[in-house]
């Protein structure tokens, strides 16, 4: 049985580890998820059965929450994931793409925005999360240039979050190809709680 040990880990990334886990399992083979908080096991949990996995069992012991999933092919709706506002904890960069491009120059700002997302990996420069909005979301469903950079963010624990609105409004819902479906809570959260806000668009 695969087991990752998610405890300590900010939201998502617990869920974000669980998804590459399941995808690297085959019909019918089983993970163990361990987690170390309720918000955790409920992000983890919803995000199992949304996607048609099954959750064989849960079982706490002393603080932690041990999780046993069966891999299922089958498909479900993708979630919209929650984060649990914590007051105390001291946060950094909070990014919000409100645009697919930069500037009034289309093809110009096409350009720079790919820049943008390569100039933060190649120096290394990380926001702690990024929230897409508006035609934002163009950037998380359709760009083949952006979404692997954005990928690759993810991978170095960027959290990215597209707003669940925006994406049915202009009927992406089933597109989204990088981060996660969320909702005001979770922009709100960026905006009350980390220490320094940038807006693009």
């Amino acid at each position: 049985m695969k087991e990752i040990n998610a405890k300590g880990l900010p939201c998502p990334q617990p869920v974000i580890k669980t998804k590459e886990a399941l995808e690297s399992l085959k019909e019918g083979e089983k993970l163990k998820v361990i987690v170390d908080n309720e918000t955790a096991l409920k992000n983890v949990q919803k995000f199992a059965t949304s996607q048609g996995h099954k959750i064989l069992s849960i079982e706490k012991i002393n603080s932690d929450f041990f999780i046993i999933i069966e891999k299922r092919t089958e498909k479900g709706e993708e979630i919209t994931v929650t984060c649990e506002i914590d007051t105390k904890k001291e946060r950094g960069l909070f990014v919000i793409v409100a645009t697919d491009t930069m500037g009034k120059d289309e093809s110009l700002g096409k350009i720079l925005m790919k820049a943008y997302f390569e100039t933060m990996l190649a120096h290394n420069l990380f926001p702690n999360r990024i929230f897409f909005m508006n035609r934002g979301v163009f950037l998380t469903t359709q760009d083949e240039e952006i979404i692997p950079l954005l990928k690759d963010l993810e991978k170095k624990g960027v959290e990215i979050f597209s707003c669940g609105t925006c994406l049915k409004y202009y009927n992406l819902e089933d597109r989204l190809k990088v981060g996660y479906r969320a909702g005001t809570d979770v922009y709100l959260e960026g905006i009350f709680y980390f220490k320094k806000t940038i807006w693009i668009g």
